[in-house]
């Protein structure tokens, strides 16, 4: 039997210092257990659950969507651990999550109890690993000591929580990461057999482009390469092309679909890159320090985000039938989509409101 572990990792402030960069990570402990809770998952078919390993996330997505929630409903909180603006400084601090066995367990049995006509049937039963943030992140710390207990901390709460679900429940489990650390728990994920599927975030092959909208993340290579050891390992294999970015035109689409076709995939997602908050500001400026031209312009009004969305989608769904997927493709149109006033704009306002009617409740696949 497995103790019950309370943290035994404190929280430190950011380090200073001559010899640091003062804009490093906040590293520490949150002071909150990691648990199993319910998502707010609109039209993804992802999951009905989540378990985040953390709060913040080291890749620094410059699109990313939740630190916009993050200001607003854990703004004060991070605050006391020297965080002012946590949607400035997304991807500066990661507070690692508590684990509390007893606390995860009866986490676990309210998931496992509840009614399934109570749960969305797109969410599959199951619990994504992570909603908020990547599992198998980097952790970064001046001192190395502390750096692998982080990381290796950070690592159980993956394994362990992982080995409870399989042993004392049925839910299914689906991992989301844009990491090829991944690739070190392929042994864990084939003794849930059907029950979990391994997907990675792939939205462009270009490394240069990824750089610019993914600074810290691992290189689309790497991912790439990781989604074909999964699938020579013998798991069930999905790929998250969200977001694509505007500079994703239709070659670079096309690639990344043939690359991923290869996968033979259960579900391809797409979503194009979405505007919330302040993701936009960020990308701009860290496309000016790289010297890169981005298509801003499709951020400039809501109707030009609206045009590039829609047919960024349109777009992905006509290649996919040109590549032989198109059966497995999950489209993820944005809810503001359905607004009457881009309806009337379409040629045919009631086929473009059904179909994306036709995405919005689509059940992503699940092996059988």
């Amino acid at each position: 039997m497995v103790p019950v572990l309370e943290s035994t990792i404190p929280l430190e402030p950011r380090p200073t210092g001559p010899s640091l960069d003062p804009a490093r990570f906040a590293v520490g402990m949150w002071y909150a257990p990691a648990i199993i809770s319910q998502n707010n998952f609109i039209y993804k078919s992802l999951s009905n659950w989540a378990f985040n390993v953390a709060v913040g996330c080291s890749h620094a997505c410059r699109f990313c969507y939740v630190p916009s929630a993050a200001t607003i409903k854990q703004g004060p909180k991070l605050a006391e651990y020297g965080v002012e603006d946590p949607d400035a400084e997304w991807g500066e601090y990661v507070l690692l999550r508590p684990w509390n066995e007893q606390k995860f367990l009866a986490s676990l049995r309210s998931a496992e109890n509840t009614p399934r006509r109570q749960l969305k049937p797109d969410g599959n039963r199951a619990v994504i690993f992570c909603s908020t943030t990547d599992p198998y992140q980097v952790i970064h710390h001046p001192d190395p000591a502390r750096q692998r207990e982080l990381a290796e901390h950070a690592r159980f709460l993956v394994r362990r929580s992982l080995e409870l679900i399989r042993d004392q429940s049925t839910l299914n489990v689906r991992i989301l990461t844009r990491s090829p650390l991944a690739r070190a728990d392929f042994d864990l994920f084939k003794t849930l057999g059907k029950r979990l599927v391994f997907g990675m975030s792939l939205p462009t092959l270009r490394n240069d482009l990824a750089k610019v909208y993914e600074p810290k993340a691992p290189a689309p290579s790497q991912r790439l390469a990781a989604l074909r050891a999964a699938k020579e390992a013998g798991l069930h294999v999905y790929v998250a092309m969200a977001p694509t970015y505007p500079e994703c035109d239709e070659s670079d689409l096309l690639a990344t679909l043939t690359a991923v076709a290869e996968l033979e995939p259960l579900t391809i997602f797409h979503e194009p890159i979405n505007i919330r908050a302040e993701n936009v500001a960020r990308i701009k400026a860290h496309a000016a320090d790289t010297g890169l031209r981005l298509r801003n312009e499709v951020f400039a009004t809501r109707e030009a985000w609206q045009d590039y969305a829609v047919n960024a989608l349109q777009t992905v769904s006509r290649l996919a039938r040109g590549v032989g997927v198109y059966k497995s493709l999950h489209l993820w149109p944005d809810k503001s989509l359905g607004s009457q006033s881009l309806a009337y704009r379409m040629p045919d306002p009631q086929k473009y409101l059904k179909r994306l009617d036709h995405w919005w409740y689509r059940v992503s696949e699940w092996p059988t």
